[in-house]
């Protein structure tokens, strides 16, 4: 059998190179059409995205769509926002962007404070005389035995720092008679202490609390003491008193008392908040006796900055001792301050022991005080000298 062997025919150069040149072409043509590259206006490439776009609608389905509208709407947010803030920056003054002009406003706000507290007159006591628009007899009664009247007032306050005013509000009605009578006596004997406050035996508490508050921005005093205008004051004696307090702080001085929590409707100090003292028949906490007190510059001081939250109950003198009770405070009981009417402050006197103050317990003050505060003074008042044993330093 005859063998046969294939042979195959040889491919020529020319047409290798036609079928390069053709593959070539064919390869370019194809990677025009997939890639599309972006020309110089980008024509190519806004057609790719709207033919993305085109398919990427076919597939969104409400729900996406939804989506899409909550994040453009956001987006939206953030612009106009980033818009405002532009504006508002633009409207900041060029004070606020310059360390030297904050410096500047610091420093003025500084001086403020500054100002305000040197327009505080010094003193080592202010001595607020509680009184009301009725008791024009009691105020005379006062002025006419232990409290010094026209130039021995200013006096007693340039030489020995003791400030001694009837402290009174307003009435309802405002510039009503009763306003205009207080002016009167003023304009003669010049020695009120106005306050922002409206007039009322159910608002002793709140009067207090103001006077202390009012007393303390316009006097940088040592002591600042509330006395009834039916009680009997030796002024000598309760100034050297606190000045052997002076040192301490937080002092809170008075005749110390724990009265029962009355919790009968229509009696006398009825306590409206009496569960908050625990069980019926309880006694208050220890509390100085609301005809006459003292207390430091620094609780005067926290009483004038926390005025507006101290709370009030129906009686002053409780209504006092609750705001100290939280805190460290040093109550000093002293009886000088709650001697009795003659023969008690008399005999007390003439063994060299004269009181602080004197009243009756059984009136709050001195019973008849307008008729009988002359016979009190006589009996029972220091000796002018007194004045001249202590320096006060204010």
């Amino acid at each position: 059998m005859k063998n046969t062997r294939y042979t195959g025919r040889k491919v020529s150069p020319k047409w290798i190179l036609i079928f390069s040149t053709f593959s070539f072409a064919f390869g370019m043509i194809f990677t025009n059409r997939v890639w599309a590259p972006l020309d110089s206006d980008g024509k190519v490439m806004r057609r790719r995205e709207q033919e993305i776009k085109i398919i990427s609608d076919d597939c969104i389905t409400n729900k996406d769509s939804d989506i899409l509208g909550a994040i453009h709407k956001s987006d939206e947010a953030i612009r106009s926002l980033g818009n405002s803030l532009s504006k508002l920056r633009m409207e900041l003054p060029i004070a606020e962007s310059s360390p030297e002009k904050l410096n500047h406003g610091s420093l003025q706000a500084n001086k403020t404070v500054s100002e305000k507290d040197s327009r505080r007159k010094k003193a080592f006591v202010v001595i607020g005389i509680n009184t009301a628009f009725s008791s024009r007899r009691r105020r005379d009664s006062v002025r006419e035995t232990w409290m010094p009247r026209g130039e021995k007032l200013i006096q007693l306050e340039k030489e020995k720092g003791i400030v001694v005013r009837f402290i009174i509000g307003h009435s309802a009605t405002s510039k009503s008679i009763l306003d205009r009578a207080i002016d009167s006596e003023e304009s003669q004997h010049k020695d009120f202490l106005r306050l922002k406050h409206v007039e009322g035996y159910h608002e002793l508490t709140a009067k207090t609390r103001t006077f202390f508050a009012t007393a303390y921005a316009n006097w940088d005093a040592k002591f600042y003491v509330k006395v009834d205008d039916d009680v009997h004051v030796n002024l000598g004696m309760l100034a050297s008193s606190l000045h052997r307090h002076q040192t301490k702080p937080r002092v809170y001085m008075g005749c110390m008392k724990s009265g029962p929590v009355l919790s009968q409707k229509n009696v006398k100090y009825h306590e409206p908040e009496y569960w908050k003292f625990g069980e019926e028949g309880n006694r208050y906490f220890r509390h100085a006796t609301g005809q006459i007190y003292a207390i430091s510059s620094d609780l005067a001081a926290y009483i004038s900055t926390n005025q507006e939250i101290l709370h009030k109950y129906a009686n002053e003198d409780v209504s006092l001792g609750a705001w100290f009770i939280g805190l460290d405070v040093e109550h000093i009981d002293d009886r000088n301050m709650c001697c009795g009417t003659p023969p008690e402050c008399e005999w007390k006197a003439e063994t060299g022991n004269v009181c602080i103050a004197s009243f009756d317990w059984s009136c709050s003050g001195i019973c008849k005080s307008v008729e009988r505060m002359k016979q009190v003074h006589k009996k029972c008042g220091e000796n002018c000298a007194t004045f001249g044993t202590t320096d006060f330093e204010a």
